[in-house]
């Protein structure tokens, strides 16, 4: 939006022009993300305990967590709404990933709004039933896989890259709507997983997630696409901005879900974070990547996987309780150990991930 104004000041003053720079762009948009969550946080806060909209706790999770019970939730609004906005101040809104990944934001985000609400406001311990949840999370999905393989501008734009070999694609052609598909809701899902500890779905969040837009950059300029042997995807620059947006959104809503939280994110967040860093991935063609870097989002989701079923198989258990993070706590890790430890361990996993631009 801004920058459709500085390109008609740029008829008065030709210093405009440097509104056009991504990265200038993407350094304002984590500025401005990040000043509406701290502006409007307490605010929020407020609002939620003043309509008892806090976090139940289970019987049978750690004991510390008791002192939870009550902590306001639905934050996640916070983050979507500071990344929606710079988003739009600051992104080019002829950009059509633009309004793909604000799409997915904001679908993802009304689905988990809905499972919040009824759990939080109505007091329905189910919530959203899962076969609806997933019912809904599969439509958006779709919508999502389709958008994007509608507007693929050639075979780069469909195929799957291995990391760390050197000229190596799979062309998926239309198996690439089944692949976004699988790629969007596990990531959603994984992500909703991983949130159960103060600070920990949003630091790794951020991690992957400004890992993501460092590829978005490279990917849509292709100097450094044709350097690096990756797709050139010069509608990915764009998601520079985006990403830039949401680190900044999620730093801001850090500052009050650090431990102790004053704040949870809830399904809202947790379930639209988890669907974009999924589709950031699909547009610069790097799925494999975001399993790797992503690879805290994979343990918890694969802890919960064994734990059922193991259970139903022999009616024992793998780990004392899943996700992983509640495993180490029953083993006697404090909270913040296992959140800076599994935080320590994306920082390494994303490094590698960045490295697998060079190493091929």
């Amino acid at each position: 939006m801004l920058l459709w104004l500085a390109e008609y000041l740029t008829q008065f003053h030709s210093g405009f022009n440097v509104f056009h720079y991504v990265t200038l762009r993407a350094i304002l948009g984590v500025l401005t993300a990040l000043l509406i969550a701290l502006s409007f946080g307490p605010a929020l806060i407020r609002l939620l305990q003043s309509y008892k909209v806090g976090q139940t706790v289970r019987d049978n999770g750690p004991q510390s967590h008791f002192s939870k019970s009550g902590t306001p939730t639905m934050g996640g609004v916070l983050i979507i709404i500071a990344t929606a906005v710079a988003t739009l101040l600051w992104t080019d809104l002829s950009n059509h990933y633009v309004w793909i990944i604000l799409f997915t934001l904001l679908s993802f985000a009304a689905i988990g709004f809905y499972d919040d609400y009824q759990k939080l406001v109505k007091k329905n311990t189910r919530g959203l039933p899962a076969r609806w949840k997933y019912f809904w999370q599969s439509v958006a999905a779709l919508v999502i896989a389709f958008s994007l393989y509608c507007c693929a501008h050639g075979e780069s734009y469909t195929q799957l890259l291995i990391p760390f070999i050197k000229d190596t694609f799979i062309q998926l052609g239309p198996f690439y709507i089944l692949l976004a598909y699988l790629v969007i809701v596990g990531s959603s899902n994984a992500v909703n997983l991983t949130d159960g500890l103060d600070g920990l779905a949003i630091t790794t969040t951020v991690l992957v997630g400004g890992a993501l837009g460092i590829f978005a950059y490279v990917t849509s300029h292709m100097a450094f696409a044709e350097y690096l042997a990756i797709p050139f995807i010069v509608e990915a620059s764009e998601m520079t901005v985006f990403a830039a947006a949401l680190v900044g959104a999620g730093l801001g809503f850090l500052w009050f879900n650090a431990y102790p939280a004053q704040i949870f994110m809830g399904d809202v967040g947790s379930l639209a974070l988890g669907a974009v860093l999924g589709v950031l991935a699909l547009m610069v063609r790097q799925e494999i990547i975001l399993f790797i870097m992503g690879g805290i989002f994979v343990a918890e989701t694969v802890s919960v996987m064994l734990q059922v079923g193991y259970f139903k198989l022999t009616r024992e258990r793998i780990f004392r309780m899943a996700p992983l993070h509640h495993h180490y706590e029953l083993k006697g890790w404090p909270e913040p150990k296992v959140m800076v430890r599994f935080c320590i361990i994306t920082v390494m996993l994303v490094l590698l991930g960045l490295a697998s631009l060079k190493v091929r």
